[in-house]
């Protein structure tokens, strides 16, 4: 088991700074800063969540949060209404709008918009310490018991507080997305993120944290609009999101090995805003009062940092401007 994690230690930076340094040599070829390397990005076949009007999720809080917290987060829900044309530009409406560009076999694109329906939480139910296949059992037991619906077209996300550990969550691997079959009939698309601040912000709340591995630019965190904490999560739940609508069943839109794919946000990882390279996530708006770095405004003139989006018709990474 030793043997293990000392191997496991010396893999993951090694496989980082070969990712990185593959990426500035592509940059230095000519190629655009927004594009990543190996970019073999394809439509397999499967569905997507095109759904209705919108794509609706269920929230379960796993654990304790804080008001703030909560308040930012569904505050980011609360921001997909694209008819809040009175808000700062850009925002979260126009950022999620690049996704419409994904569509299946029949030229259906996922919905415009998404709505969080419900979100009820969860004292930690099945402990402290949880295996990836107990996520599923917590919705399954939501279901069970009435608490949340059986809906098909929706999805349900699992936040675990940062006291919370979850299997494979830091090891790599900031939060996932999967499909299960409930009542032996209906496929429901889940996903879990947690909160990185105690266990892995280099990982999973960078640029709002010094990185675990590879290059700073330029030497210090960026200021978070919200906190390291919630903000990371943000981070992970936008890119969550854009996967489980683009790839729910491992069948849609990724580049890779389908087990471990890198999808619509994934293949654009660590690119922020224009510019972006290998320890530098690109040009980004500033507060000037708070000094906080963001690249969307949401519902109330809140901010958030989201994601570049890969688009499948050009071919690169579609950052918000």
């Amino acid at each position: 088991m030793k043997m293990a994690t000392r191997l496991r230690n010396m893999f993951f930076p090694l496989l980082f700074a070969l990712a990185q340094i593959s990426w500035a040599i592509a940059i230095s070829h000519g190629l655009r800063e927004e594009q990543p390397p190996s970019a073999i990005f394809k439509y397999h076949g499967g569905a997507l969540l095109t759904g209705p009007r919108s794509i609706k999720t269920y929230l379960i809080w796993y654990g304790g949060f804080s008001r703030e917290n909560r308040a930012s987060i569904t505050g980011f829900f609360a921001s997909f209404n694209p008819s809040k044309a009175q808000e700062p530009q850009p925002t979260v409406a126009a950022w999620w709008s690049r996704i419409q560009s994904y569509k299946d076999k029949s030229g259906n694109s996922v919905p415009s918009t998404v709505r969080l329906v419900k979100q009820v939480g969860d004292m930690y139910s099945l402990g402290k310490s949880l295996k990836r296949s107990q996520i599923a059992s917590i919705i399954n037991n939501k279901i069970a018991n009435k608490i949340l619906p059986l809906d098909s077209n929706a999805i349900y996300l699992v936040l675990t507080s940062k006291d919370v550990t979850v299997e494979r969550f830091c090891m790599g691997s900031c939060g996932f997305h999967d499909s299960m079959l409930v009542a032996k009939k209906t496929r429901l698309v889940y996903g879990h993120v947690g909160d990185p601040s105690a266990q892995c912000p280099g990982l999973c709340a960078w640029p709002y944290a010094v990185p675990a591995y590879g290059p700073q630019f330029p030497g210090q965190p960026l200021v978070p609009p919200n906190g390291v904490d919630v903000d990371g999560m943000l981070i992970n739940i936008a890119t969550i999101l854009l996967g489980a609508v683009t790839n729910p069943y491992k069948t849609g839109y990724f580049q890779g090995n389908a087990l471990a794919p890198l999808e619509a946000a994934t293949a654009c990882s660590g690119i922020f805003g224009a510019g972006a390279y290998p320890g530098y996530p690109g040009q980004l708006l500033v507060d000037k009062t708070s000094k906080a770095s963001f690249n969307v405004y949401g519902t109330n003139a809140t901010k958030f940092l989201l994601p570049a989006i890969w688009d499948p018709k050009t071919s690169n990474c579609k950052v918000i401007t």
